[in-house]
């Protein structure tokens, strides 16, 4: 009798050697399925990737079942994958989308739409949790400040979204009998730091001094690191200042260009527009819209073009354009002297913060940051200086004391009516 097949799976491949013992083909991950193998292209470091590709492998080969079946009997990575054939090309972010399902794919995979319950997605977020220290725990050399106490949740939460997402567009295809309900953590305490502006004047000033510093053990000679002539964050300090003059997200900090080009959010000097949402991206829930560039950065946007500081973009690193600035945030908040918890998205808050302390209104407020004004009036109404203030006034004047009388009030009724 036959052995069943395995499946497809992800088998490394030891490095090949030549006659003289040589390495003539480095480690790499394939993927075995029926006894053929399909090269991933990643090496052996790279197990990662080499889990995507194997998710992708399965997603393109298997062709979920559509009929209407029992939940008993409807296999989770079923539905998964009809909500990725179907629903995939909607998505802004289709590599964030993927890197989720393939969570979602290796803890849910062996279990059935029945299976999703209160305990089981509780489960699922312990998982994430453990992993999250798990990882915490692997890089301590590298950590600079504790464990956050609800690690990982968030996470959780958005790969939930998915699978509940996938769930729905199953059952709107009438795929399945019955209801299945995927429970949510609750969403996290809501970031509110924000930056006085000594606070950024000293990150500002913390990127523009930093200088590289190397070691004089290469010539033989003692002693400690001495800095050299290479400052290397002033591109971090560009970012900062971007950030705070128009309160923009981070990812189309990173891809602006002085050019329009595809898939590049795109800065006009001439005209002094930024406009945010890269060109052929789909717009979301996430509003990008263009804004006009403050005249203050918009002079040193044109200086930094001008003298070859940016030749192509806003913030580059040696010539290249930034992919996330995280890792170069966290070293300046430490040279700079502030409490952890300060990252990019820290700037778009204090933007905001800004706004409000300046007597803007929240309408404008709202439209120059790309937020509705719902959301500005619920978390950042307070720093107005109008905030409560007729209410606070009312209390002020005392009880015994005459109201403020209404103004521009008209009368409806004609005089001697009763």
């Amino acid at each position: 009798m036959p052995r069943p097949s395995k499946g497809a799976r992800l088998w490394l491949r030891p490095a090949r050697r030549r006659k003289d013992g040589t390495v003539s083909h480095a480690p790499t991950w394939i993927i075995i399925d029926a006894n053929v193998q399909h090269p991933t292209g990643c090496g052996a470091e790279d197990r990662g990737r080499a889990e995507r590709a194997l998710a992708a492998y399965i997603a393109g080969k298997y062709e979920a079942p559509r009929r209407d079946r029992d939940l008993s009997v409807v296999p989770i990575p079923d539905v998964i994958a009809i909500y990725l054939r179907d629903c995939a090309d909607r998505q802004a972010n289709k590599k964030k989308l993927a890197e989720r399902a393939r969570r979602l794919l290796l803890w849910w995979g062996d279990k059935k739409l029945s299976d999703v319950s209160m305990l089981t997605c509780r489960a699922y977020v312990d998982h994430r949790k453990a992993e999250y220290l798990r990882r915490y725990y692997e890089a301590e050399s590298r950590r600079t400040r504790p464990p956050k106490p609800d690690g990982g949740a968030a996470g959780a939460r958005r790969d939930l979204e998915d699978l509940r997402a996938a769930i729905q567009h199953h059952a709107k295809e009438q795929l399945h009998k019955g209801e299945v309900r995927v429970h949510l953590p609750e969403r996290g305490v809501a970031r509110e730091r924000w930056l006085t502006r000594s606070e950024a004047a000293a990150l500002l000033w913390a990127c523009w001094r930093t200088r590289e510093k190397q070691k004089r053990s290469h010539k033989g000679l003692p002693g400690e690191a001495i800095p050299t002539a290479k400052y290397t964050m002033r591109h971090l300090a560009r970012f900062i200042l971007i950030g705070l003059y128009t309160g923009t997200r981070a990812g189309a900090i990173a891809s602006a260009s002085w050019a329009a080009a595809s898939g590049r959010s795109y800065i006009d000097l001439e005209r002094g527009v930024f406009y945010r949402l890269a060109q052929g991206a789909r717009a979301t829930k996430k509003r990008q819209p263009p804004a006009p560039i403050p005249a203050r950065l918009l002079a040193h946007m044109r200086r930094w073009k001008e003298m070859g500081i940016s030749k192509e973009y806003p913030v580059e690193y040696r010539g290249q354009p930034i992919k996330s600035v995280k890792v170069a945030m966290a070293r300046a908040v430490d040279l700079a002297g502030l409490e952890p918890g300060v990252t990019p998205h820290t700037l778009r808050h204090t933007a905001v913060t800004w706004l409000m302390q300046s007597g803007v209104t929240i309408w404008d407020a709202a439209s120059f940051v790309g937020m509705s004004a719902a959301l500005v009036e619920r978390t950042y109404g307070h720093h107005h200086p109008d905030y409560m203030a007729r209410a606070a006034h009312a209390l002020s004047i005392g009880a015994n004391k005459t109201p403020i009388k209404p103004v521009n009030r008209t009368r409806t009724e004609p005089r001697g009516t009763a």
